[in-house]
């Protein structure tokens, strides 16, 4: 298992690499505010307050949905670290963003628009290091992974470790769960990653083009609907949390782990190869679906 809940900010999780890169670009441009959006459980909005936190940047959080009557979960934290939070309601989220950086702008605010997840060409270089990193790990393991499971649901992370795979020629095969069926009118996880990495291509001439095979991911895991937890996501949580003491989340992990599971016990994968496990993240999850995991 490859611990990205491990990576500081607040407990943690996968954005932490993607906001390297993309708090460094923001001050580097002069921004002094950040603007994000996100589901009102979203551990990249979490992670972008504290990182914000960090740099004494002023952090605007956009949620989809109504202003609940109480905060719990990455939406409690998002608060006591400083966040200013506003709800969307009705309105396209990303619309209400938009607004609210021109607003912003015209009192003379320099501002900084975060996509969803944090997934574009910037931030997905936070994950095309990690793919160095794991080729380093590797070696120093003397163990070369053959499958890698992870969870998908922006893009940004499966498109980051597939520029990195072909960059760093690591041979495993990149094994994305997706997490959220496509909403009507936007396009579907595979789409969005696979342009991910042909934008990053259009300015590296010495790399080929991918193609839709690349960005094949596991699905049929994202069928009951975001958020919702079923026996599946129940069963991913208790059986790491009892068998090894380690922490997935309801959302994220804990869907990409019980794919990962059934592979290995329907053998679509064969027995004797190395699988990796790569952890995103998402614990305060747990402290908002409460009840809903016993």
């Amino acid at each position: 298992m490859k611990r990205d809940d491990q990576t500081g900010l607040a407990s943690g999780g996968n954005k932490t690499r993607k906001l390297e890169y993309l708090m460094a670009d923001a001050i580097g441009k002069g921004c002094t505010s950040i603007i994000t959006i996100g589901a009102q459980q979203s551990n990249h909005c979490r992670q972008t307050a504290a990182a914000c936190a960090v740099y004494g940047l002023d952090c605007h959080l956009v949620f989809r949905g109504e202003e609940p009557a109480e905060f719990t979960g990455n939406l409690l934290l998002c608060k006591m670290l400083g966040a200013k939070l506003y709800f969307a309601g009705m309105q396209n989220p990303d619309n209400y963003a938009e607004t609210l950086a021109q607003d912003l702008d015209k009192n003379g605010v320099e501002t900084y628009l975060i996509p969803v997840g944090g997934s574009n060409i910037v931030g997905m270089l936070g994950y095309m290091d990690a793919v160095q990193e794991l080729m380093m790990q590797q070696q120093v393991l003397k163990i070369q992974f053959d499958y890698i499971f992870f969870a998908s649901c922006s893009g940004g992370t499966q498109a980051g470790l597939m520029v990195g795979q072909r960059m760093y020629d690591l041979k495993a095969k990149l094994m994305p769960v997706s997490i959220k069926k496509a909403e009507s009118g936007n396009p579907p996880i595979e789409e969005i990653a696979l342009n991910l990495c042909n934008e990053f291509v259009s300015h590296q001439s010495q790399m080929k083009p991918f193609c839709p095979a690349d960005a094949e991911v596991v699905k049929g895991y994202d069928t009951p609907g975001y958020g919702v937890v079923t026996g599946n996501e129940k069963k991913a949580l208790h059986k790491l949390a009892t068998g090894e003491g380690i922490l997935l989340d309801p959302v994220y992990t804990a869907r990409a782990f019980i794919a990962m599971i059934d592979f290995i016990e329907n053998g679509l994968i064969s027995k004797d190869s190395q699988v990796l496990f790569w952890h995103t993240g998402g614990l305060p999850a747990n402290f908002h679906y409460g009840n809903q995991l016993y």
